[in-house]
């Protein structure tokens, strides 16, 4: 199944005490890039992530966001600080000594003095994170990669549906083109025989070399051509690899086919029909730029 290059995806959950949201998204883009947004305690998740992502994505420009929020206080440590306590009490008592005043020192009111106690984050064990981490990245990578094949299916029934048109068109110019040049020989030789008719040159000649320049406008090989790429772009539509650098490349040759048409043609008719197959293959195009 095809994807689009355009998607979303987000999940979160709580696990080990911490609440995990991760949401991608992406858009269109020639190549892979990544770029996150990571809480800087966390930078050390950047590079995994990527390499995660990039084995299931493989064109697009993904933009990854990620928050973690501790809803327990496990990771974090709280210490006295025994030696600056000591030393307020021993101040106090300094004081005291001097002052004569009643001595209700509690520890309750040590703890309204300042820096009495240090709170620390416990170190993280990185590898226990990511395992968190990728748990959810997975679920959001899965709703992302959805969404993509989603639209992808939309894009694809629209490709499809104009190469049906595009086959249609082909037809009438196969059915068009030979009394094209048919008309186009004829006149032709009524023209080299008016242009010559003063000088003795050989009737079959004549007719030899009318129908070598006829021949230069058939469109036979063009539009046998085009019938085998509209074949292969089908079969690649069908395809559950990545095929848009691949279509992207097709539909070049669409156009070239498309526009020696054009050049060739003698006929108003034949031309009005490739305006018709080159709006419709510029139409694929824009809509083959969505492709992953």
């Amino acid at each position: 199944m095809i994807r689009s290059m355009t998607g979303f995806g987000r999940a979160e959950e709580v696990i080990n005490g911490r609440d995990i949201t991760v949401e991608l998204r992406s858009v269109n883009h020639r190549f892979f890039e990544f770029s996150s947004r990571i809480p800087r305690a966390y930078g050390f998740l950047e590079e995994k992530l990527k390499s995660y992502i990039s084995s299931a994505v493989s064109r697009g420009k993904i933009d990854v966001s990620i928050t973690i929020i501790s809803v327990e206080s496990k990771d974090t440590q709280i210490e006295a600080n025994i030696d600056i306590a000591q030393g307020y009490v021993d101040a106090l008592r300094k004081a005291n000594s001097v002052l004569r005043l009643e001595d209700d020192l509690t520890l309750s009111q040590l703890l309204r003095l300042p820096d009495l106690f240090t709170v620390r984050k416990a170190p993280d064990d990185e590898e226990q994170i990511w395992d968190d981490v990728k748990t959810v990245t997975e679920k959001a990578v899965a709703k992302f990669v959805e969404m993509r094949e989603r639209e992808g299916e939309k894009l694809r029934e629209d490709v499809l549906e104009r190469l049906d048109t595009i086959e249609r068109l082909v037809t009438q110019i196969e059915l068009v083109s030979p009394q094209t040049v048919e008309d186009y020989r004829n006149r032709l030789y009524s023209r080299l025989c008016e242009v010559l008719s003063q000088n003795d040159i050989d009737e079959q000649r004549i007719v030899t070399e009318a129908a070598i320049f006829a021949d230069k406008v058939a469109t036979a090989e063009e539009t046998v051509r085009l019938r085998s790429h509209i074949k292969q772009l089908t079969d690649m539509l069908e395809s559950s690899d990545p095929i848009g650098r691949k279509t992207d490349f097709l539909i070049q040759e669409f156009n070239r086919e498309a526009n020696t048409i054009g050049s060739k043609a003698q006929d108003v008719s034949i031309t009005k029909l490739v305006v018709d197959l080159k709006s419709e293959i510029e139409k694929i195009r824009e809509q083959i730029q969505n492709i992953e």
